[in-house]
């Protein structure tokens, strides 16, 4: 696909977009991601960390060529923060200089823009991809300053005026849960969660990501998670857990080795799943036979091109994007 038109698009064409991406992503994914460009309405995904939803943000700009404009939340982050500031000392050397009346120095020329107003000063074919990710950690009080940046795609500089975007940029929103969300922000967004995906669908993750990885060998990979997030761990292995895992792997091993993974491997590499020192210690010599023998049931299922059930049941709603939260 080529060209940056968002307003024609249609289904079947961001179907094909995500694919040239390598971007694995089930109907409900699609079809949210379609209505949400449509309608012009923000798109709000939930899930996990490191389930891939940042992900989505990156893979729409590099399909529509256009700018990815992030904006990283965090506790006491500030309205002012997110929009712009004034360059005082080149302000200041102006007035000193002569070059400028002091009413002139509020202009253009002197404003940084920061995410927000870059977002809605941008210039280009398509609309640029506002990516304001992990809102959850920002306060109510700057949740409540974003309702009216969504609402009209507009912001007033006192000394400026007030600027509105020509064309709404495409936002995604994403949120890992750690706190509720207002209603007023749900309601101006179309809403998408993303839940850790089912075993085929991450071992084609992993067949897209990780080229490099032996079939069977990415298979077994992706049954020995599953069967990692069946445990209470403090933080249970997201996709991008998986993907590090992957990689780490194949960097190991030589060109060509298709042999079993090992519990010696999945103890040397454990540090790319697991972020927390009481669940590297809950991985004891028990857990490692049940991971072993979720790898051997992979492997055996896929030389016999069939449907291992090591690890299955995990929930698809819908599958994630195949990269992390990076």
């Amino acid at each position: 696909m080529t060209g940056p038109d968002v307003s024609s698009v249609t289904e079947d064409d961001l179907r094909e977009r995500f694919e040239a991406a390598d971007y694995v992503a089930d109907d409900t994914l699609v079809t949210t991601v379609y209505l949400s460009l449509r309608l012009g309405k923000p798109l709000l995904i939930e899930g996990e960390p490191g389930s891939g939803k940042t992900e989505l943000g990156k893979v729409l700009a590099e399909s529509f060529e256009t700018e990815l404009i992030r904006l990283q939340c965090y506790e006491g982050l500030a309205a002012e923060n997110t929009l712009y500031e004034w360059n005082y000392t080149k302000q200041l050397l102006a007035v000193q200089s002569g070059d400028s009346a002091e009413a002139g120095v509020f202009s253009e020329e002197y404003l940084f823009e920061r995410p927000l107003l870059r977002a809605l000063t941008h210039e280009g074919e398509a609309p640029p991809v506002l990516l304001i990710d992990e809102v959850d950690r920002a306060d109510e009080e700057f949740e409540a300053f974003l309702l009216e940046v969504l609402s009209d795609f507009q912001v007033t500089i006192p000394e400026f005026g007030t600027v509105t975007a020509e064309t709404p940029p495409i936002v995604i929103i994403t949120s890992n849960r750690t706190r509720g969300l207002s209603d007023a922000l749900k309601r101006r967004c179309l809403y998408l969660h993303v839940d850790a995906p089912s075993y085929e669908t991450e071992r084609e993750i992993v067949r897209r990501k990780v080229p490099q990885l032996d079939a069977t060998v990415a298979a077994e990979v992706c049954a020995i998670v599953a069967e990692l997030r069946e445990n209470a761990f403090l933080k249970r292995p997201g996709v991008a857990e998986t993907l590090d895992w992957a990689r780490a792997v194949a960097e190991l091993r030589a060109p060509g080795d298709d042999s079993d993974i090992s519990a010696a491997e999945i103890e040397r590499t454990i540090g790319t799943l697991l972020k927390e020192v009481e669940d590297v210690q809950r991985v004891d010599s028990t857990l490692l036979e049940r991971l072993e023998r979720a790898a051997r049931e992979a492997r055996e299922a896929t030389d016999g091109d069939e449907t291992p059930t090591a690890g299955t049941e995990s929930p698809v709603e819908p599958s994630a994007d195949g990269t992390s939260d990076r």
